[in-house]
């Protein structure tokens, strides 16, 4: 017995938040009840939140700058500055006024395309949306674990121990979000304010030893002069290596994808949730003007202050370039504190992710069927994902750089679509001018993606593991759902209604029929052959029920049943549905439920190939429509008495 409690508890605390199926009432579907509003957080606040990711990035991209653009570091950086401030940020604050519910540009593309192939699109981006915040969890902690193990101190008792301490940060990761959201908002917020804190001490002791040594100054601007010649070239230059940057502009996807956490006004809607997309946007331009002074500035001292081959693999500055300056200008206490710092916030960098996985998975995947109903639970998620975490970061044997083109790769392909997306949305706006700038940003990012992937091709592979994982998993689980009832509600108009209430004070009879000429001669001959195939009598009373099929894709949907009279003698419900069988299995439990009578529906047998009709059932909605039908019922009734009759002649 105590097991047993325990058991229901763990299930309880695993499933907070989730309406489970089969609840009283419940036989339309695996829907969930509608969440209370969320409370939300200041935009500053879950600020922190995508800066764990974003700001952590200063602890190795100017190091990245110095060893692809060498003195032309800081050149290179303002480059990446003015990408991000002119061409990522509007993009992204264009995406926050678009999708206000945090499944980004996804959702804007997914607008564009309606079936099937919606939904493998769908299913892509994912892929890399997935590439990019795991890569982000598993790289981030590996790149922590690196730190810790490269400390003087500790490099001896933990040379060898990379792999498993990167698991156990991995480990507490997932154990901050299981234990709630709210304390991973609240260690965030610590984190970052340290880490910026530290940071600027660190800029400003730079820029101090810059001014009163004059001579570093002349002798970067003597020795670029000579390495590039004049302005122009420098700036082609920096242009060609901008790309290998591309890790600067991580933080804006998950910026917008936590963004119903942003507490807004009291008066927003979900529908007109506008003081959330205003402080949306406040979030997203304080984070990257941030980012900005930070990478010009540390750009600029690193590479004046740290001689070249420091930087180089196995040089003091490697992966450290700050910590480096930490350590050589402000002691090695202060280096230490700096070091812990760092360590934490790139350990917690996986937060951001992790929030953007669970905020844009469950958004799509158990709405088209492809994952199991408890998915939407956010619980259950961070498992999966702290699992999937360990299986990349044994994979990759906790790698930083095995990892960086797959993170590159997810940062930029989803960039990209993002651009792609606001620029439609502005042509359909007719709003010509920022038509324009969008189509010259999605050049910009479109770019910077396909040089990426050629110089670092293992990006795409990565990247592509994981759509086909994701693909592979969510047809399997659409198949294993497929006889799930999945209509979230049923309602039924004033006609409906009416035949309804009438028929019940009988048997209740209906005849499935597909609509063909809908004449006369089509129901009488109907009726005549049920009649006869089941033997009944003539006094017998039937209502048609007819399907319309819209999009067989669709999982989850609301029906809508309208009654009418054709030639003033047969009477027919109409319905639209994505399946044909859960639509009439719904509304036969919807009958049986509002009347308390059992209600019988008579069909006809379906010609063809038994598996060659399951497959029209499983892609477009119809097809073996009696057996189906009657498969649903038994599922969603286990008890036959209650269960709607399924006549086949």
């Amino acid at each position: 017995m105590a097991t047993t409690e325990r058991s229901s508890r763990l299930r309880a605390w695993m499933l907070e938040g989730l309406s489970d199926m089969g609840r009283a009432g419940g036989h339309i579907g695996p829907h969930a009840a509608p969440e209370p509003a969320h409370k939300g957080q200041p935009w500053y606040r879950v600020m922190c939140l995508t800066g764990v990711d974003y700001f952590s990035t200063l602890g190795y991209q100017p190091g990245i700058a110095a060893l692809a653009a060498g003195l032309l570091s800081p050149v290179a950086t303002i480059v990446l500055v003015v990408v991000t401030l002119a061409g990522a940020l509007p993009v992204y604050r264009r995406v926050a006024e678009e999708s206000p519910h945090g499944e980004g540009s996804i959702a804007m593309l997914e607008r564009l395309l309606s079936f099937w192939k919606g939904k493998l699109f769908v299913l892509t981006l994912l892929g890399f949306a997935a590439t990019d915040f795991l890569i982000t969890i598993t790289l981030s902690a590996a790149d922590a674990s690196t730190h810790l193990v490269e400390n003087p101190h500790l490099e001896e008792a933990l040379h060898d121990k990379q792999l498993l301490i990167t698991l156990i940060l991995i480990a507490l990761l997932g154990a901050v979000f299981l234990k709630g959201f709210l304390e991973a908002i609240g260690v965030a917020v610590v984190l970052v304010g340290v880490y910026l804190a530290l940071n600027a001490v660190v800029v400003v002791t730079g820029l101090w030893h810059v001014l009163t040594e004059g001579h570093v100054v002349t002798d970067w601007s003597s020795a670029l002069t000579a390495e590039h010649g004049n302005v122009l070239a420098m700036i082609g230059v920096a242009l060609i290596v901008f790309p290998k940057l591309a890790l600067g502009l991580s933080g804006f996807e998950t910026g917008v994808a936590v963004m119903p956490h942003v507490k807004g006004d009291p008066g927003d809607t979900e529908e007109s949730p506008k003081g959330r997309i205003r402080d949306t946007k406040k979030l997203l331009t304080a984070a990257a003007v941030i980012m900005s002074c930070f990478l010009i500035t540390t750009s600029f001292i690193t590479t004046l202050l740290i001689p070249e081959k420091e930087f180089e693999p196995g040089g003091q500055a490697n992966g450290r370039a700050l910590a480096y300056l930490a350590h050589d200008y402000l002691g090695n206490t202060f280096g230490t504190v700096y070091d812990v710092s760092t360590i934490a916030i790139l350990w917690f960098a996986g937060a951001s992710a992790m929030a953007g996985l669970l905020n844009l998975m469950p958004r799509y995947l158990p709405r088209y069927g492809m994952a199991p109903h408890w998915a939407r639970a956010v619980r259950p998620m961070v498992l999966v994902f702290t699992l999937v975490g360990f299986l990349v970061t044994w994979i990759f044997d906790a790698d930083v750089d095995a990892q960086g083109g797959a993170y590159a790769t997810g940062v930029l392909v989803l960039i990209s679509s993002a651009s792609i997306a606001v620029t439609i949305a502005a042509r359909k706006a007719r709003q010509r001018g920022w038509s324009i700038a969008f189509t010259v940003i999605s050049v910009v990012f479109l770019y910077t993606t396909v040089v990426n992937v050629i110089e670092r091709p293992d990006g795409v592979k990565i990247g592509a593991c994981f759509i086909a994982g994701i693909i592979l998993i969510s047809l399997l689980s659409r198949l294993l759902r497929a006889f799930e009832l999945r209509v979230t509600s049923v309602t039924l108009d004033d006609m409906a209604e009416r035949f309804v209430r009438d028929i019940a004070s009988r048997k209740i009879r209906f005849i499935a029929n597909e609509p063909d000429s809908r004449d006369k001669t089509e129901y009488r001959d109907k009726i005549e052959q049920i009649r006869a195939d089941n033997d009944l009598p003539e006094q017998e009373d039937f209502v048609f029920l007819e399907v319309t099929v819209t999009d067989p894709s669709d999982f989850e949907a609301e029906l809508t049943v309208r009654g009418e009279v054709l030639h003033n003698r047969y009477r027919v419900l109409t319905l639209e549905s994505s399946s044909v069988p859960n639509a009439l299995a719904a509304l036969l439990l919807h009958v049986r439920d509002t009347t308390g009578a059992v209600p019988h529906i008579y069909f006809e047998w379906t010609e063809g190939n038994p598996f060659a009709n399951f497959l029209r059932f499983f892609l477009f909605g119809q097809g073996e429509v009696a057996p189906v039908t009657r498969e649903v019922l038994r599922a969603a009734e286990p008890d036959r008495a209650h269960r709607p009759r399924v006549h086949t002649g």
